[in-house]
Order: C-alpha cells, then sequence, then structure tokens
C-alpha cells in the first residue's frame, strides 16, 4: 500500500457507496446491486472496476446517458434464452436480474443464456460468472462497447477491449474463475494509475497520435493482449453480443454516425448447470484435481509458484476483508466530491 493509500471497511465502503447511489436517484435494490459490485472488485484487488468508478457513474447519469429508474423489458424469451433491453440501466441492476434468470433457466432445461442490449457499465464480469458458480454451475459473461483498442497491426481505435469472465466450482477449492480484458491492461487499470500519479508500462496504450506512451492521462487507444488473439476475440465477441441483438457499436463509429462514440454497452451471460451433464461433486472433485495438478509443478525462473485463474485476487479478498481495501489519494477525493454532492458521510479511515 503507497503511503498515501488510506484503508477503508468494507461494509463502510459499501454503505456509503449504496447510499450516494441512492440520492443519485437509484432505487435502494439497484443501488445496493452497484455498490455490491464495486466493493467486490475493490476487495479483490481489482480496484479499476472499483469505486473508483463512482464519479464516473455520476457523471452518466448527469449526462441522462445512464437512467437510475430505467424500464428494463425482457423482449424475448424461450425456455433457454433471453433477450433483454436495459434502457441504459446500471449495468449491475439489468446484469444480476439477468444472470439470475439464465440461473433459473439452467435448472429447468440445462442451459440459460441471455443478451442484453443497451445498458451502462457492468463492473467486474467475473461477479455475475460467480453467481453461477456458487449455484453449482459454469458461469460465462461476455461484453462489448464502442471501440477503444486498435486491432492488432492498427494505431487507432477499431475494436472493444472486449472482457470475458468464466467461473466453475470446485469443492475444496474456491471457484476457478478467469476474468480478464481482451486488451494487455484494462482501461480502468490507466485510471487508477492516473490516480497515484504513477506512469503506466510501455505496451499498454497510445496517445492519440497513434504513438506508444507511459502517460495514463495522454492513453487515448488501447493495444490488445497477444496481438491479434486478443483482438480477434474482441471481434468476434462483437459478433456474439451487439450484433445478436441488432445493435452494433463498432461499425456506427467505421461510419462517422453521430453519438456511436456514446458510452454504452451490449453483454451476455448464461449458465450451464453442470448436473445436465454429469455428476456435480464429481466435477467438482475434478477440477480441484486440476487445480492441485497445476500447482504441483515446478515454478519458473523468477516464480516462487504457479497460480491458477483467480487465486491471487482470492488472497487479496482474505487480506481486505480482514485489513481494509486500500484507496489512493485520486480515488479518496473522488468519493470527498459525492461525500459533498449529497450530504453522504465518507467511510471512517481505519
Amino acid at each position: 500500500m503507497a503511503a498515501t493509500d488510506v484503508r477503508v471497511k468494507a461494509d463502510d465502503l459499501k454503505r456509503f457507496t449504496k447510499a450516494v447511489f441512492e440520492k443519485a436517484g437509484f432505487t435502494p435494490e439497484g443501488a445496493e446491486n452497484q455498490a455490491d459490485v464495486l466493493v467486490w472488485a475493490n476487495l479483490r484487488g481489482v480496484d479499476s472496476h472499483g469505486v473508483q468508478r463512482i464519479a464516473w457513474y455520476l457523471e452518466l447519469v448527469d449526462k441522462g446517458h445512464m437512467k437510475p429508474r430505467p424500464n428494463i423489458q425482457v423482449q424475448k424469451e424461450t425456455p433457454a434464452v433471453l433477450l433483454i433491453d436495459a434502457d441504459y440501466a446500471p449495468g449491475p441492476v439489468v446484469t444480476v436480474m439477468a444472470m439470475r434468470k439464465v440461473i433459473e433457466k439452467a435448472r429447468k432445461v440445462g442451459i440459460g443464456w441471455a443478451v442484453i442490449r443497451n445498458t451502462l457499465h457492468q463492473g467486474a464480469m467475473g461477479y455475475y460468472s460467480l453467481m453461477a458458480a456458487n449455484e453449482g454451475m459454469a458461469g460465462i459473461s461476455i461484453v462489448c462497447n464502442p471501440p477503444n483498442m486498435a486491432p492488432h497491426g492498427a494505431r487507432a481505435s477499431g475494436v472493444h477491449n472486449s472482457p470475458i469472465a468464466i467461473c466453475v466450482p470446485g469443492q475444496k477449492h474456491r471457484p476457478l474463475m478467469l476474468d480478464m480484458a481482451t486488451s494487455v491492461a484494462a482501461r480502468g487499470k490507466l485510471d487508477v494509475a492516473e490516480d497515484k500519479g504513477i506512469p503506466i508500462p510501455l505496451g499498454w496504450a497510445l496517445d492519440k497520435d497513434g504513438k506508444p506512451t507511459t502517460d495514463p492521462k495522454q492513453a487515448a487507444v488501447l493495444l490488445p493482449a497477444g496481438g491479434g488473439k486478443g483482438s480477434g476475440l474482441a471481434m468476434m465477441f462483437e459478433c456474439l453480443t451487439s450484433l445478436f441483438v441488432a445493435n452494433p457499436l463498432l461499425t456506427p463509429v467505421f461510419q462517422g454516425k453521430p453519438g456511436a462514440q456514446i458510452h454504452r454497452q451490449n453483454s451476455v451471460v448464461a449458465a450451464v448447470d453442470i448436473a445436465t451433464f454429469t455428476d456435480l461433486g464429481e466435477y467438482k472433485a475434478s477440477a480441484d484435481a486440476i487445480v492441485d495438478g497445476i500447482k504441483a509443478l515446478p515454478a519458473a525462473e523468477g516464480f516462487t509458484e504457479v497460480l491458477v485463474p483467480g487465486e491471487l485476487e482470492d488472497r487479496v479478498h482474505a487480506e481486505r476483508a480482514t485489513n481494509g481495501i486500500p484507496l489512493p489519494t485520486g480515488t479518496w477525493q473522488k468519493l470527498e466530491a459525492a461525500s459533498k454532492r449529497f450530504g453522504v458521510p465518507l467511510p471512517v479511515k481505519v
């Protein structure tokens, strides 16, 4: 933790966050969902998707882009699938609802698949996949936005750094969770670097002129992870989300349509009932065996151990749940601004 960071307890941070969103016009349930998703990310060390986003969310509400009380509609439905129009809902509000519905469908027919159109930022997508894993299912979540990442070989944005999260349950081990953006680093990590006043590594982003930069304030274009593999996945995720709901997010930008760059998202959340295919207890034991086998491998030079997906975040969660969540100076200043605006007491420093 940097010397200038402050620590706050997770429950107090969630109390503050929920109160701010209620003051901004959210329903109590919507504010609860929004706060839980953000603080969960901070607890796991995914600060790029934590409470440093509050200021941006309030800005989206102020501009009329995010609707605190949207008219969410299920427009198409079969026993296995859903098409949901979010009406520019706060992401966690509609996505928690969608994942609950696909879990119900998976219990009945083995799989539930929802495509969501026109939502706003959904936070850390692993939150929703974990909802399914906690019910003995495999969870998948994918999201797309207007372009913010250069396709491999380009020096301007042409795809979004679309994240994907996959989570499956274990028995003695915690759920295995892969939650990753298709960029080298999530956009929020650049925002955290700005809050901390530190440079970003070379290779994370380009400036507006398409030149490499280490200044998070100058970063305008993200770079794909794994070159063509990352940007190729991002392109296909647009095809699985936005094109499925007749709401493309990439091509309107290419065509120069007014407002095409305004933030909005389309996404998929899915749940697969493992017991439809095999014995759930046997599956969990097999997942544990994979973890044990990977952990037993000899560590490469420069590494002290081999980690599995989600393990590092689980460790951070355990530490922060006990000792509090560290917040950089820039993030704390954003909370101070929200506190002053809405008259909500700040979390107590510990």
